[in-house]
């Protein structure tokens, strides 16, 4: 463990630490940001009064809204002159979220990166390469220093260039790879292609984030690279990677809650729920001093594991994010998040997992169509065969989902790869209004 004391800390030590920074924190959100005191005086609600975490749920919310009416700097709670570095959200879902960091955040972040190499077996003698984006988003930059902090060798590849994503695996004697696990799915088929026998690279340890990913995605990555392939969980309003990881039990993100108050909340009536059960999920920045966020609703849809760990870490875990609520798609009546099409397409054979959900309107009814690649060598103008992949799915997804799509296959390849977080569906409907 990278830090043991503070990762084994004892419950009742760790919630009066929380307890402890809390206070601290609403004092500095009320006197700071306008927009929490504005908050708070809408409810009566006084700092001072603050004497226990149980009264997290009288406190309000903070939503992606805030943020966008604050752009860029409003929510700032730390001097400009402070602010050493700026990231923002992606803007995949609207403007972007700007988020600002004093040193402070900095070294507090790259702690939390090292915990996470740390618990997937890495250690200052490893070399670690860094596909996720670099510049605005907090993928690249943050685990680039979180290795940095660690000891360990940064090789910072970025995204993109995927034949040389590959050569730089082979001749720089790569111990770990971290990127979103879609692009390690292309750059694992990219060195297939090119002949290189990825069992035979001493790269041993996958660190993949940035978008929902399943169990059956982590089989095929850990199959397909000879790896043992880790979560690592954040989003980049609260810091970014790093916000919770999992150890080598590969059962939970362990939350790193010196830093980070989380809750679970009913999407529908905004209630806490108890650890167990299904909700969004919720953190308060503990220690954060550019942007501190008051119980910021991330949409991801996850649970607290009530169990403690086998690992020793006494950090509560978080169920691998099984979707956002904003992704959650509702068709004919029923909940679907695309994470679930991804699990039955990796137990099909012949093919490959990429695909795309694609939102349609046919006169005034919505249509959805899943378009699903085959996999390389598969040859795609047997027209029975087609049919037969194409019926076997449909089956699939109808039973899995009790609801039926339609499905189409395409040719190996023909689907857009993404370097960073990819775009799963594809709405069209919009255009049709």
């Amino acid at each position: 463990m990278y830090q043991k004391d503070i990762e084994c800390m004892e419950r009742e030590a760790l919630e009066a630490l929380q307890l402890e920074r809390m206070k601290a924190l609403l004092h500095t959100v009320y006197n700071k940001v306008d927009t929490y005191k504005q908050k708070f005086d809408a409810i009566g609600f006084n700092p001072e009064e603050f004497n226990d975490l149980a009264q997290m749920s009288e406190l309000p919310f903070t939503v992606k809204d805030d943020l966008r009416a604050a752009y860029p700097y409003k929510m700032f709670a730390a001097p400009r002159k402070d602010i050493v570095r700026v990231h923002s959200s992606s803007g995949t879902t609207g403007q972007i979220s700007v988020v600002g960091y004093t040193q402070n955040d900095l070294d507090m972040w790259s702690d939390c990166v090292a915990r996470a190499l740390s618990a997937a077996g890495l250690s200052d003698e490893d070399i670690v390469q860094i596909s996720y984006g670099y510049g605005l988003f907090t993928g690249g930059l943050g685990a680039h220093e979180g290795v940095q902090k660690l000891g360990a060798t940064v090789i910072p590849a970025s995204g993109g260039n995927t034949n040389r994503q590959v050569q730089l695996l082979r001749d720089f004697e790569v111990d770990a790879l971290a990127c979103t696990p879609s692009y390690a799915l292309y750059v694992g088929e990219t060195a297939k292609e090119q002949g290189v026998d990825l069992h035979s690279l001493p790269v041993r340890v996958g660190i993949f984030g940035a978008e929902p990913w399943t169990e059956a995605m982590r089989d095929q990555l850990e199959n397909l690279f000879g790896i043992k392939a880790f979560d690592i969980y954040g989003l980049s309003e609260i810091m970014g990677p790093g916000v919770g990881y999992e150890c080598e039990c590969q059962n939970g993100l362990h939350i790193n809650e010196d830093n980070f108050l989380i809750e679970i909340i009913d999407t529908e009536t905004l209630q806490p729920v108890p650890d167990g059960e299904y909700g969004e999920v919720v953190f308060t920045t503990l220690t954060k001093e550019g942007i501190p966020l008051i119980r910021y609703r991330t949409r991801d849809v996850s649970r607290i594991i009530p169990e403690s760990c086998l690992c020793g870490r006494t950090f509560k875990r978080l169920e691998r994010i099984t979707g956002r609520s904003d992704d959650m798609l509702i068709i004919r009546g029923v909940n679907v998040y695309p994470s679930q099409i991804e699990s039955i397409l990796l137990k099909m054979d012949k093919v490959a997992p990429h695909y795309q959900i694609i939102l349609d309107k046919k006169g005034s009814m919505d249509t959805v169509e899943v378009r699903v690649e085959l996999e390389p060598g598969v040859a795609f103008d047997e027209i029975r065969e087609i049919q037969a992949i194409t019926r076997s799915l449909h089956a699939a997804i109808t039973s899995a989902l009790a609801i039926s799509i339609d499905v189409k296959v395409v040719q190996p390849k023909s689907l857009q790869r993404s370097q960073g977080k990819i775009a799963r569906v594809i709405d069209l409907r919009s255009e049709k209004e």
